[in-house]
This record gives C-alpha cells, sequence and structure tokens, in this order.
C-alpha cells in the first residue's frame, strides 16, 4: 500500500468520494466497503488533517469549512492518478464510475436533462449527473470543486476558468394564450405599457436589458415581482396576464404548457449561451466526454430555436 510521511494515499480517494458522497454509507456503497470500515477510513482522515471533515447537520452530514477548501484539490489529484494508471486516453468510458456535477438554471435539466441522462445510459452507464440550480450569490463553484460543468450563459468566472461559447441567443417575450397583447400590431408602447412584467432574476433584480432599451426609447414598463428560474415564471405565465421572457433553448418549456413565445419589438443584446469548467479537467476523458455531450445538446437546442 503506497504511503508517503506515513500517510496512506489511498485515503485521498477514500477522502474524495466522502466529499462526493457526503455520506458514510454512500461512500461504503461507492467503494464496496462496509459501513463500520468506512468510518473508520473517516476516522483516520480526520486524523491525518486534523479535521473533521464532515459533520453532522440535522440527519445530514455537511463538510467543514477546511474540507470545502481542499475539496478541489483532493480531486484534481484523484483524476491525475486516474489518468497516470489508465491504459490510455481512449479507455472505456462503460468502465467509468463518477458523479458529474452540473451548475446553472433549472431550465437547463428540464430542457436537456432527459437527452443527456440517455446518453450516459448509452455509452457511460457508470456515470451519475447531478443538476444543482444557480445560488443568489456568486461563488466560485468550479474552482472549489462543488461543479464540474457550469451551463448557461456564463457571465462571471474565474480568470482561471475555461469557456466555451456554443451560440448567441436572444430574449423573447412570452404570454398565456389568447392575451390581449397578441391581438394587433405588437409595438414597444404596447410591450411596455399594456401589462405588468414579470422577472426571472437569481438575485431578485427588477431591472435588465429590456428596461435599459425601452429607456432609449423614453419608454417604461411596470414590473410587479420577479422569480428565482425560468419554469416557475412560466407557471405564473400560465395562470396571469403578465408578460415574460425565454430564451430561444427555454421555448420547448413554453410549448409543453401552451404559452406563446413572441418576437420583441426591441433592440436587445445578445447573450453568449455555453459552458465553463475548471483546467484540471482538461485532460480527463470522461469530462471531455460530458463536455461533449453539452456541447451537442446546445447546437442541437439552438438550432431547433
Amino acid at each position: 500500500m503506497t504511503q508517503s510521511a506515513g500517510l496512506d494515499l489511498n485515503l485521498l480517494v477514500a477522502l474524495d468520494v466522502l466529499l462526493e458522497e457526503q455520506s458514510v454509507q454512500g461512500a461504503a456503497r461507492r467503494l464496496h466497503l462496509s459501513e463500520p470500515a468506512m468510518s473508520r477510513t473517516l476516522g483516520r482522515i480526520r486524523k491525518a488533517l486534523g479535521d473533521p471533515v464532515l459533520v453532522r447537520a440535522g440527519r445530514r452530514m455537511v463538510p467543514t469549512p477546511h474540507a470545502l477548501a481542499v475539496r478541489a484539490e483532493v480531486s484534481a489529484v484523484v483524476e491525475r492518478a486516474r489518468a497516470l494508471f489508465a491504459p490510455g486516453r481512449d479507455a472505456d468510458l462503460r468502465t467509468v464510475s463518477r458523479t458529474f456535477t452540473i451548475i446553472g438554471h433549472d431550465a437547463i435539466a428540464a430542457t436537456q436533462g432527459a437527452a443527456l441522462f440517455a446518453r450516459a445510459a448509452r455509452e457511460a452507464p457508470g456515470i451519475r449527473l447531478r443538476f444543482l440550480s444557480e445560488s443568489h450569490e456568486d461563488a466560485p463553484y468550479l474552482r472549489q470543486g462543488t461543479a464540474d460543468l457550469e451551463v448557461g450563459v456564463i457571465d462571471s468566472i474565474a480568470p482561471e476558468v475555461h469557456v466555451e461559447t456554443v451560440h448567441e441567443d436572444r430574449l423573447l417575450g412570452v404570454v398565456r394564450a389568447g392575451h390581449p397583447l397578441l391581438d394587433g400590431e405588437l409595438t414597444a408602447e404596447r410591450f411596455a405599457g399594456e401589462a405588468g412584467h414579470l422577472i426571472v432574476s437569481r438575485r431578485g433584480r427588477q431591472r435588465g436589458p429590456i428596461d435599459d432599451a425601452l429607456a432609449g426609447l423614453g419608454l417604461r414598463r411596470r414590473v410587479v415581482g420577479t422569480v428565482g428560474t425560468y419554469p416557475a415564471s412560466l407557471f405564473v405565465l400560465r395562470e396571469t396576464d403578465l408578460i415574460g421572457l425565454v430564451s430561444h433553448w427555454d421555448r420547448p418549456l413554453a410549448d409543453v404548457l401552451g404559452l406563446v413565445v413572441f418576437e420583441i419589438p426591441l433592440p436587445l443584446p445578445t447573450v453568449r449561451v455555453g459552458f465553463a469548467w475548471h483546467p484540471r479537467h482538461d485532460a480527463d476523458p470522461a469530462h471531455a466526454w460530458l463536455r461533449g455531450c453539452v456541447r451537442e445538446l446546445l447546437l442541437r437546442g439552438s438550432a431547433a430555436g
């Protein structure tokens, strides 16, 4: 068993899985160990690091601040070790056992989740996908290792993060079927003043590019409130006369709910849609597979729009 300075390096693998599962039971299952054996391993890790690593919070276990601080580096070391001993970059993905965490707004899972799960089942059945919603606060998810891939509009990133823009998108208006706004010619004046507006903002902002474009024409809309995700907004719009927004790749959700999508009569900037990742994943074949899957799905979504 490999050791360095008295530390069993196999503990890194166990630590990586424990921080991913945040459960002794889950980690034991992943590593094919009994729960008592996994508990003893956690005890050895705690002693080696001089930190509890995982602590009870109600019925769950959560990482300590120190565990969160070292999580990304632990994951990177384990990935490099796996790559070193792998038979080559073309290793069979069907033998890979990993959990990938994807962060982005809820419409990502709603519109792309089914296709991504289906492809993983066909090509890499040992890969599990975990979708996380964006927080109302910015955080270095990729650098910390909280997420493996960020998908959507990447507008605020750390300088060391890699970004790939897949396509440029633009906002569309959306209302319920039979909405009065759909009768007659749609002008900027009618769009601004005929009904209240609902904004989607994970931070609760009540102003955006729409307001800037309207201000340039001497117009102002009435914003009645905000919600955190596009799927939530569509359910509100279906039951009210409010006016909302979607992008082309969110459009399938609106279609399923019977909403009507329309071009906004304003000069609006486009938004760049793509994904971001930390460079420690560059040489990882499984992560490259994930990036390729997401790239194809986003391209297909933009073509459908």
